[in-house]
């Protein structure tokens, strides 16, 4: 297995910015990094199947989980702050749908990693029990639903919120999501 821990482990820590970046460029990196942790959540179920619970898988394991619980909530409370609303109010009924459709997306999205999460902290720490089947099962419907959820974002979505968000808002939101993340990671290394 090529459990990619050095990927996820940046993945979930950007590197710092000394100036404010446009958020949706903050925005589309996160949901490359997804794309990828979704990729190795199922590349971790494949590697168990075929040689059970590793060190190797068990790193994996702990840079999934962590992501999916930090980075990925973040993000989605990014976008039910920032580009959501500003397509709420459109006269377009389809766009209305669509973002309807993202939120209860963002929403199905956190029951399946809830379901999930369990089973993958289980691998990682050595504690716990994973039922596998459950775990493939899982992670099947999980990276589906992730994948259509982030093409319908990046194909519809993001791009009626940039042509209505002017680019000093844009700025505007990057500076408040880094600070967001600054008190959050702030927060938890004081535990």
């Amino acid at each position: 297995m090529n459990p990619m821990p050095d990927a996820l482990t940046k993945t979930a820590r950007p590197a710092p910015r000394s100036a404010p970046e446009d958020g949706f460029a903050v925005l589309d990196a996160c949901h490359r990094s997804t794309l990828t942790v979704v990729g190795a959540l199922e590349e971790l179920v494949a590697t168990i199947d075929r040689d059970g619970i590793t060190p190797a898988a068990q790193v994996s394991a702990a840079a999934i989980a962590n992501f999916l619980s930090t980075t990925a909530r973040a993000h989605h409370e990014d976008e039910e702050l920032h580009v959501f609303p500003a397509l709420l109010g459109s006269a377009d009924a389809e766009l209305v749908q669509t973002v309807l459709r993202l939120q209860q997306d963002h929403g199905w999205l956190e029951e399946d990693w809830l379901e999930l999460e369990p089973h993958v902290q289980a691998i990682a720490t050595g504690y716990g029990c994973c039922d596998l089947d459950t775990l493939r099962l899982g992670t099947t419907v999980f990276a589906a639903l992730y994948r259509d959820h982030i093409d319908l974002e990046e194909s519809i979505a993001y791009p009626q919120a940039r042509a209505q968000i002017s680019p000093a808002v844009r700025q505007e939101m990057g500076r408040e999501m880094a600070a967001r993340r600054r008190a959050a990671a702030r927060s938890t290394a004081g535990r």
